[in-house]
């Protein structure tokens, strides 16, 4: 299909949804001739008249949504062409490789993703100023000949019109999505109303020692409801519509992209980019946003600069994740096609002898990628975040956050056993507990199933000891971290190791210090416990009863 068709297309799909506006307006019209034609008047024609104008007013609200407000630009770097020649220089190679114009502004972002946005008039019938969005993670991991690849694949949508096209299915979704909204704001209004109304009335009748009566919200907002299920099943049908073109919107700036950047390189990039997807949020999580909660950050530049590193030092996994690619999409009405059928479409193609092309790191574009890092934490972090302490290292931002992670711990055991004696949860009073013989009392306070609960004797304990145990040895290491005698070990191909004291680096966990913890947990949980293994590692101040 066409470009003009496609408009054509998206023009007449829009266009549906103001006949559904109109049609449903003079249906509501239509109510209200046929009521007072059938001799309705007095109070029930002005209450039907109320309910008529109330439903047509999203209605006509959303008709008149004709320009859909512009998103605000994320977060990110501008660079101009003095502060990024190279990266300039390769967007418009690219730009005259496709017979297109190179975008208006480059904005570095820190998200895993490239995107172009245009404003265009006449309902993105007529260009505007374009931008590209490139996230500087996207770069981390990409290669220089796999950024190439993502680039054009973008300039392929230039090439196809997509970019203009685009803003009239965005509109129409935008729209429809509104008039669903304020249906349903409406609808959940009127029960949060009717709810209200009714436990004021059965308030009432306890305080008159009445029965109260059971809240019935069934009704609330009906139709309201019913108005949003027609604009939803409209939205369905618009989704489905526009998707095989948006799925070939996307084929078609793949094929650009091989054409342009080569076969091999196109296949890895589409390989590449859900990997680093998902490694980035798990890098966030896990690594760059350690130390948030005792308000330290990475040493500067680390923030984002730490992802590299960790891409290099898990290889393997990534590897394994690269060959696994997902085959479906991620939704029945996601735009994009599932990334293992876009690969085996690029892999198909004739081989072009363009595999050895570009393998430096993309970041190399950038005139300097250390400076570019450090800025990026000033132009997406909040101002908050910034102006917590920066640690020397990585090293000691683990150490800072396991302590403080440690020093709050609760566990179900310490409730437990709060219940249990009346008293703080502490390490030496489970111990005296333990030694009383009342570990298996305190241990039916726990959170229990249904199975453990009933059960007696040995089946019991075999239900609690797996939670006891983890519980425990949870107690014990806040023990050793609150006398900063608990180290950890950061890495980045693993997670980090708790350290105990007397380990060395010739000790394994065969043999070391965790071992002779985990020997001791399991004997103070024995069906005839014993706290002495116990005690006898820990410090002497935290085997005494405070």
């Amino acid at each position: 299909m066409g470009a003009t068709l496609r408009a054509l297309r998206a023009l007449v799909l829009l266009c549906g949804f103001y006949l559904l506006s109109l049609l449903l307006l003079a249906a509501l019209a239509g109510v209200d001739v046929a009521a007072f034609g059938s001799g309705l008047h007095g109070p029930a024609a002005v209450k039907l008249f109320i309910v008529t104008a109330v439903l047509a007013i999203p209605v006509v609200r959303g008709m008149f949504m004709l320009r859909t407000p512009r998103g605000e630009e994320p977060a990110g770097i501008p660079v101009t062409e003095a502060d990024e020649p190279r990266l300039w220089a390769l967007v418009r190679e690219l730009a005259a490789a496709t017979g297109m114009r190179a975008p208006d502004r480059i904005l570095l972002t820190a998200d895993v993703n490239a995107a172009v946005s245009e404003e265009s008039r006449l309902l993105g019938l007529l260009p505007g100023p374009r931008r590209l969005y490139l996230g500087v993670p996207l770069l981390t991991g990409l290669t220089e000949a796999q950024l190439r690849a993502v680039l054009a694949h973008e300039y392929g949508h230039f090439t196809g019109g997509d970019t203009r096209l685009s803003a009239l299915v965005v509109r129409g979704r935008a729209q429809i999505a509104r008039v669903i909204g304020q249906f349903h704001a409406k609808a959940d209004g009127k029960v949060a109303a009717e709810r209200a109304r009714q436990e004021k009335a059965s308030a009432k009748r306890v305080a008159k020692g009445k029965k109260a009566k059971q809240v019935d919200t069934g009704g609330a907002g009906a139709t309201y409801r019913m108005m949003a299920k027609i604009y939803t099943a409209y939205g369905k049908l618009y989704l489905r519509a526009s998707l095989s073109t948006a799925r070939a919107q996307e084929y078609a700036a793949d094929l650009a992209a091989a054409r342009i950047a080569g076969r091999d390189a196109t296949a890895s990039a589409l390989r590449e980019i859900p990997v680093l997807a998902s490694s980035h949020d798990f890098y966030v999580d896990s690594y760059a946003t350690l130390g948030v909660r005792v308000r330290l950050m990475p040493p500067r530049g680390e923030f984002f600069g730490g992802f590299g590193r960790l891409l290099t030092a898990r290889e393997q996994e990534l590897a394994e994740l690269r060959a696994d690619l997902p085959t479906e999409p991620a939704s029945p009405y996601d735009s994009h096609p599932p990334i293992a059928e876009r690969v085996r479409r690029i892999e198909a193609l004739p081989a072009d002898g363009r595999a050895e092309e570009a393998k430096d790191a993309a970041l190399t574009v950038l005139t300097d990628p250390q400076r570019t890092l450090a800025a990026l934490e000033d132009a997406v972090l909040t101002d908050e975040v910034l102006s917590f302490r920066r640690t020397a290292e990585w090293q000691e931002l683990l150490e800072a956050s396991m302590a403080e992670g440690m020093s709050s711990v609760r566990t179900p055991l310490h409730q437990a056993l709060a219940d249990y004696t009346g008293q703080p949860a502490t390490l030496p009073a489970l111990l005296e507990v333990i030694d009383d013989g009342r570990l298996w009392r305190l241990a039916e306070r726990l959170p229990l199933s249904e199975e453990a609960a009933a059960a007696k004797g040995r089946a019991f304990r075999e239900f609690v000891r797996p939670r006891l145990r983890n519980s425990l040895r949870t107690m014990v290491l806040a023990e050793f971290s609150a006398r900063s005698l608990l180290h950890w070990e950061f890495s980045w191909s693993r997670a980090a190791a708790v350290r105990l004291p007397g380990w060395t680096s010739e000790n394994t966990p065969d043999d070391g210090p965790e071992a002779a913890l985990d020997a001791a947990v399991d004997a103070a949980l024995a069906d005839h416990p014993d706290t002495a293994p116990l005690r006898a590692l820990l410090p002497p101040a935290a085997t005494q009863p405070a």
